[in-house]
């Protein structure tokens, strides 16, 4: 009697986890284009692994929306996700509960920390404004500031799970703004105002006001953004 063949053993977690780290931020950044098939086999050889944990790799970016089609077998045909009009709306609402929700925590720190978070907040928000007002916006640094403004009132308020959430689905939004994140520079005066409003309901509450503060800020990303997406079409779409 012949017995079938057995399934190649999984991959250790450290090259797995090397394998995913390193395709998601090819798919973050832009590297690899929203539409762009993957080959797994070109993959193993540009990270210098087999191919077996570059297929977990994808069938876990799968699960997480970067990746389509990385079903098990030959025929798989794993392609980075499309930017779209619906998937941005689902993510960016996705962002703005979790935030939100962070948010509202931070805003019931006792009052020292909540002033000592909103003097934080006040000045990443005014080096964000500088940033955007000089003769020549350096995009990348425009983005990080803005990240580096929303992770702070994140880590202030979320506990693990919180944190997790955001950890997860916040690279999805930045695939997002990096593509067309030189549409968007006219906006970043109206982001300057709504973090204000942001930090003010930290400060002084109550803290469900600042839950609606984010929300809003980006619910308004995501008018924003589909107004973008809108006027230069959807990236990757087939």
């Amino acid at each position: 009697m012949t017995l079938p063949s057995r399934p190649p053993p999984p991959a250790p977690p450290d090259r797995v986890s090397h394998a995913y780290e390193e395709i998601r931020d090819l798919i973050v950044r832009g590297r690899l284009a929203p539409g762009t098939r993957i080959h797994e086999t070109e993959a193993a050889l540009r990270l210098g692994s087999s191919r077996t944990p570059v297929r977990a790799a994808l069938q876990r970016l799968q699960q997480e929306g970067y990746v389509t089609g990385a079903t098990p077998g030959r025929r798989a045909r794993p392609t980075v996700t499309p930017l779209t009009l619906d998937d941005a709306r689902e993510l960016f609402s996705i962002v703005g509960d979790v935030e939100g929700l962070a948010a509202e925590r931070a805003a019931e720190l006792p009052g020292p920390a909540r002033r000592a978070l909103a003097r934080r907040l006040t000045r990443i928000n005014e080096d964000y404004l500088r940033a955007a007002s000089g003769r020549r916006p350096e995009p990348d640094r425009l983005f990080w500031l803005d990240t580096v403004f929303h992770r702070t009132y994140v880590e202030a308020g979320a506990g693990s799970r919180l944190l997790a959430l955001h950890d997860a689905i916040k690279p999805q939004v930045e695939r997002y703004v990096r593509v067309y994140q030189t549409a968007l520079l006219e906006a970043i005066q109206t982001s300057v105002r709504e973090h204000r409003v942001i930090v003010e309901k930290i400060e002084t509450g109550p803290p469900e006001a600042a839950h609606l503060a984010v929300r809003a800020n980006w619910r308004n990303a995501a008018d924003r953004m589909r107004a973008v997406i809108g006027s230069r079409g959807e990236t990757g779409a087939w």
